[in-house]
């Protein structure tokens, strides 16, 4: 597949310094690293590789990744290393697809706790499905469950919510015996939405009353305690949505779907349209629409751009994909061992190793297929530092 058109690199590149020096002061400097890392990602910037093909004589340059995890060209290889280690825990059954999504209300003020507020989304959308599974009335089992965090609606709108794979079933709490879910139903998604809203409030009135909560702005008379408490009184009238979609038709579809959302980025280079004195044109999906009329496009001034795609810059070592339950790191292997004999099912056969002499090449020739030769290493420029 070739190179898009048009990148989010190449927005950065031609408006980034001239908004730099007119937001100065109020970008962070995670958003600075990110527009930095974008801007030099695969340039002579971060160095590379002369390559030569001995088979047909194709020489190429071939420059280095920045890695950075919010870099649309950087995420394909990560996804592809963490499914390949993903591939050991599928089990043989149903996998179910759960999305908890935060009210706009919370959102607003999520964007200034990022850390605190999709940390307990994390947490309490876990809780929330391993309370309701534990209760025999549902379930009577105890369960595992992959939550990624999404930021970011479809027109790079800030949209928290966390989707879950969650397999269909758990081990039962004498951990003697599997107990699947009824086909084709997972959990009551009602009862979830319930149990979610009034736990995430509870842990939200917690954080406010330690003082671990910022307002700014329109927000800022939410740091008085009488003000916060008639704000959240609103948001436990509201409905959360709680979505439980169609389970998988099996695990190879789940590591299909793994593989598009587990390290999506706001907006990916093929969903760029144009860069003209209108603006930057984008491929958007309308959710309130239906059918074909769903997908559109929309135009953005380059500024309000790069001011939406920094907004899902997440918090320096924050984790964006958890485990919990039966596939929570601690216990995972043991975990996943116990299913798989309770479930009488043999476990995965390790994917084959090549031989020591028979590494798998780095470089493809394009034009012939065969292995390129480094024959040069670019030196990374050193960057620019202030005098001590």
């Amino acid at each position: 597949m070739g190179r898009p058109a048009l990148e989010v690199a190449d927005i950065f590149r031609t408006h980034g310094p001239a908004w730099r020096k007119q937001q100065a002061g109020h970008l962070s400097l995670g958003q600075l690293k990110v527009m930095s890392a974008i801007e030099q990602c695969r340039t002579a910037a971060l160095g590379g590789h002369a390559l030569h093909c001995d088979a047909c004589d194709h020489e190429e340059i071939s420059y280095n990744s920045c890695r950075n995890r919010h870099c649309p060209k950087c995420q394909a290889r990560a996804a592809q290393k963490w499914l390949d280690a993903r591939q050991a825990d599928l089990l043989p059954f149903e996998y179910y697809h759960v999305v908890f999504t935060l009210p706009e209300a919370i959102s607003a003020i999520a964007y200034t706790n990022k850390a605190m507020i999709y940390s307990l989304l994390f947490d309490v959308a876990a809780d929330t499905l391993m309370t309701i599974a534990a209760d025999p009335k549902h379930l009577g089992a105890q369960i595992g469950a992959t939550l990624v965090l999404h930021t970011w609606g479809s027109a790079l709108t800030h949209h928290p919510h966390a989707h879950g794979i969650v397999p269909g079933g758990g081990i039962s709490q004498d951990r003697e015996r599997w107990i699947a879910c009824r086909r084709g139903f997972f959990l009551p998604v009602r009862v979830l939405s319930r149990l979610f809203r009034r736990r995430f409030i509870e842990e939200l009135e917690m954080l406010h009353r330690a003082g671990q909560l910022k307002f700014f702005g329109e927000h800022e008379s939410l740091a008085d305690a009488v003000a916060f408490g008639r704000w959240l009184a609103v948001q436990r009238s509201r409905e959360w949505v709680v979505y439980a979609k169609r389970p998988f038709a099996g695990p190879e579809a789940v590591l299909a779907y793994l593989s598009r959302y587990t390290h999506r980025v706001a907006i990916s280079n093929r969903r760029l349209v144009s860069m003209d004195d209108a603006g930057v044109t984008f491929r958007w999906k309308d959710y309130r629409a239906k059918g074909r009329t769903r997908h559109k496009t929309m135009t953005l001034a380059p500024e309000e751009f790069m001011r939406r795609f920094l907004l899902h810059v997440l918090p320096t070592g924050f984790h964006r994909i958890r485990h919990y339950g039966l596939l929570a790191n601690a216990g995972r292997r043991e975990n996943l061992a116990r299913a798989r004999r309770l479930l009488n099912t043999p476990p995965p056969v390790p994917a084959m190793n090549q031989a020591a002499d028979t590494p798998v090449p780095n470089f493809v020739c394009k034009c012939c297929g065969a292995t390129m030769r480094v024959v040069e290493i670019i030196i990374r420029r050193q960057p620019i530092r202030a005098p001590p």
